[in-house]
């Protein structure tokens, strides 16, 4: 069957689909970009099984060796840590833990929290404020632009390139977007040698230029990566938590009343509307049994993060926002080695933000009717092109 991701409508409302799927099988053959053979996963337990599997790569060079692609993505972007496996990744992965720790989040939450002020502060006397827009977007590339040292006059291209990574069914644009920001960052490796600083970028250049053996594409690639994920995932995560609450009018009343429940709020609005919407390339190295259906050696493995997330078997009326369900074994930020590292980042953003907003402005509504959001064009993630709303 053909990949329903690749149906426009799949864009606006992905879950019915899912649903269906699911209902057959929770694994299953479809037909990817290209008509490509590989297997779709929607399934909780099976998804949350793939993506600790071995036997699952992620070694995207290896996997397209030899084949002709067309594409011309540059390597920066192409074979990042996400497309790498032991201990290739673990090395790398090791470099940039430690700035997304608890503790390291704990001591950032104080200029989150100013950020957050700054951006709402801008909001319109009167007349529609687009929420993705001024605070979803904007916030975590501001954060993850200061953590890592990118000057403030680049920050909106720096947005822009981010964004077309993710154009879907525009590969030149992607290509493009992807050789313009390696380029950016390689140039701003070689501005920060010149001139270094107390940034994470200064602290992995640091590593290359030491004993921890981080070659100079390894440097860029991270950097590429660390700027794209550390916004990416907080942007859509704030937009969909943001239009789930004004669409169930009970769960926005209870935490316009209850601020200090967002916290605990969080985990399930992440499931509920995973901003990733699939996890990134996996492919089969020997033939692998998932969920009763036998894949063979050197297939793609699509993982469904948002569909595991709506799977009843684990969450019992996966369709319902239920604020008060125990939802922290989401994958929302996928599972294993490969669960991303920036989640500690990613949920403070989201708490502070949210919690900002409802507090400053506890009469927020949508400025547009509640089934006409206008969704991002994108495979991967899944977000809010727009969101206007009214104080």
């Amino acid at each position: 069957m053909t990949d329903p991701t690749q149906d426009p409508r799949f864009l606006q409302d992905p879950y019915p689909a899912y649903a269906a799927l699911r209902s057959i099988s929770p694994v299953r053959p479809v037909s990817g970009p290209g008509g490509r053979p590989g297997y779709l996963v929607t399934g909780y337990a099976e998804a949350r099984e793939a993506l600790g599997d071995a036997r699952l790569s992620k070694d995207t060079a290896a996997f397209f060796a030899g084949k002709q692609s067309g594409r011309r993505l540059h390597p920066a972007v192409a074979h990042t840590m996400l497309a790498a496996d032991p201990p290739q990744h673990t090395r790398l992965r090791r470099l940039v833990t430690k700035a997304f720790t608890t503790g390291a989040v704990a001591r950032l939450r104080p200029y989150i929290a100013r950020v957050t002020d700054e951006l709402l502060d801008q909001w319109p006397a009167d007349g529609p404020f687009d929420f993705v827009a001024g605070l979803a977007v904007p916030l975590p590339v501001i954060v993850i632009c200061e953590l890592l040292g990118v000057p403030q006059a680049d920050r909106p291209q720096v947005r822009r390139w981010s964004a077309e990574l993710f154009a879907a069914g525009e590969p030149d644009v992607i290509d493009a977007a992807s050789h313009a920001m390696a380029d950016y960052m390689t140039a701003l490796v070689a501005a920060k040698r010149h001139d270094p600083g107390s940034a994470l970028l200064d602290r992995l250049i640091a590593a290359r230029d030491g004993d921890d053996h981080l070659s100079e594409a390894e440097l860029v690639s991270l950097a590429v990566l660390l700027l794209v994920a550390g916004h990416e995932t907080t942007a859509n995560a704030l937009g969909n938590a943001l239009l789930a609450l004004l669409r169930h009018p009970a769960a926005l009343d209870r935490l316009r009343s209850e601020p200090d429940a967002v916290p605990a709020a969080l985990d399930e609005l992440l499931r509920f509307d995973s901003a990733v919407s699939t996890a990134t390339f996996r492919f089969t190295t020997e033939a692998v049994e998932l969920g009763g259906t036998e894949i063979p050696a050197g297939v793609p493995v699509t993982v469904a993060l948002g569909a595991a997330n709506r799977d009843p078997a684990r969450f019992p009326w996966p369709d319902r926002l239920d604020l008060d369900r125990n939802a922290a074994a989401h994958l929302a930020f996928g599972h294993g080695m490969h669960r991303c590292v920036g989640a500690p980042l990613a949920k403070a953003e989201a708490e502070i933000a949210l919690r900002a907003l409802l507090t400053r402005f506890p009469g927020v509504r949508l400025a547009v009717p509640a089934d006409r959001p206008e969704w991002r064009h994108t495979r991967l993630v899944r977000g809010l092109a727009s969101l206007p709303v009214l104080a």
